[in-house]
């Protein structure tokens, strides 16, 4: 029998996974399980001639497409489109990094866009399918912003809306509750100050609205102090993510321009949350999005990188499993083997 050979990183590095699809390009997968089954909702990465830059103007997606697996290491099933921006009355292009929930039988899929004057707000759409179609409501979620939103539904049944990006997901222009189209870079100009947070807010029982105004998600250091802005291998850039274990609630996040994934500990879905450390090397490509989910007694991660184009804009969604030290700190991924 013929030897198979490994696919190599340009580097010469051997990838710990393989990508779960390779017929089209996805990326920032939300996984999630219902009814037995593991639902993935990604962004969908499209071929731009768009040039990169630090707005993420290259990222043109247009469309959702929500992938499904019996199993870890199963077949993955690509489902037709569940949702397009033509199909949003309020949003204009690029349809970043979603999620979605599940209650009382619908599904929601909870989505960033930009509107007309280019402000990226943040969507919701339903459906009695998990794969959709979706149906979008007609105005974004009020009080709602940025990108990224992720949202954790707790052992009582209340769900919190995690959300928020700095640079082009222009969390920074936010500052003062309003958009402010000439906001700082905050990260960049005051780094002796704590970082800028993420948002979270409590979702009301429709699901769709918000029930209270954002809270900052408050990141603290080995001193009890926030991280500051200047910490970039610490603080918040985007891709929010919250998952519960063991009564503890892990607040997990990528800190972008120094591409790790990074996890901070709380005793409830508002933290303040304890800085722990990275739970994922840098993969390939700019940096990653992820989800941490739990199936069949195991925890697994799903993140992405540019295995298949070596593009930043053209991405491919990969899992592996997740292991805990006994203290419930993470161990951490490289996403090569050598």
């Amino acid at each position: 029998m013929a030897e198979t050979t490994q696919p190599k990183a340009p580097d010469g590095r051997h990838y710990l996974s393989q990508p779960l699809v390779s017929s089209l390009y996805f990326a920032d997968p939300s996984a999630h399980v219902f009814n037995g089954k593991i639902y993935i909702y990604p962004s969908h990465d499209v071929k731009t001639d768009i040039p990169d830059d630090d707005l993420g103007s290259e990222y043109a997606m247009h469309d959702y497409r929500v992938l499904e697996m019996d199993r870890i290491g199963g077949k993955v099933t690509v489902g037709p489109v569940a949702l397009d921006v033509k199909q949003v009355p309020w949003a204009a292009k690029q349809m970043w990094a979603p999620d979605a929930a599940e209650k009382n039988g619908t599904y929601y899929l909870y989505f960033p866009a930009r509107d007309p004057a280019g402000v990226f707000r943040i969507g919701v759409a339903t459906s009695t399918n998990p794969m959709g179609p979706f149906k979008a409501e007609p105005d974004p979620i009020p009080g709602a912003y940025s990108i990224d939103p992720a949202v954790f539904t707790d052992d009582d049944g209340a769900s919190y809306m995690y959300f928020g990006g700095i640079w082009g997901g222009q969390l920074q222009r936010w500052v003062s509750g309003k958009f402010d189209p000439n906001g700082s870079n905050t990260d960049l100009h005051q780094d002796d100050k704590p970082a800028l947070s993420a948002k979270v807010a409590k979702l009301g029982p429709d699901m769709k609205t918000l029930a209270e105004k954002p809270r900052d998600v408050v990141i603290l250091g080995a001193d009890g102090k926030p991280v500051t802005g200047g910490e970039h291998d610490k603080r918040f850039f985007e891709a929010s993510w919250m998952f519960k274990r063991q009564g503890k609630y892990y607040f997990t996040y990528s800190t972008g321009d120094t591409h790790f994934l990074a996890y901070a500990i709380g005793d409830n879905p508002y933290g303040p949350f304890h800085y722990q450390g990275h739970f994922l090397l840098p993969v390939q490509g700019w940096t990653t999005h992820h989800s941490i989910v739990e199936w069949n007694g195991k925890w697994w991660l799903f993140y992405a990188d540019t295995q298949l184009s070596n593009k930043n804009s053209l991405r491919d969604v990969k899992v592996t499993e997740l292991h805990f030290n006994p203290d419930g700190t993470i161990q951490p991924v490289d996403p090569f083997t050598d």
